[in-house]
């Protein structure tokens, strides 16, 4: 795996770690329970009651979608976003 790393230029590697830290901030919205709960739910997703699908979409909207979706692409966007799209 570091291989791998190392044959990648530096900007690529610094984008991917900065969106792993940008969702473990909309994931850590969540408690252990719940993101276990959600793994499991999507690991089982085709085969979902009418329940657990609502119960998934509750898990997923605590985790914004929609600003998860503006920070990423304001972080990587070469000009500033308007707030006015965050949706908070």
């Amino acid at each position: 795996m570091f291989k791998t790393l190392r044959r990648m230029p530096f900007f690529k590697v610094l984008a991917i770690a900065q969106a792993a830290l940008l969702a473990h901030r909309h994931l850590t919205r969540l408690d252990a329970g719940e993101r276990r709960r959600l793994a499991h739910l999507v690991r089982h997703a085709h085969h979902l009651e009418s329940k657990e699908r609502d119960e998934l979409f509750r898990l997923v909207a605590k985790l914004e979608p929609r600003a998860f979706a503006y920070d990423a692409a304001d972080k990587f966007s070469p000009l500033p976003l308007p707030r006015r799209l965050r949706g908070r």
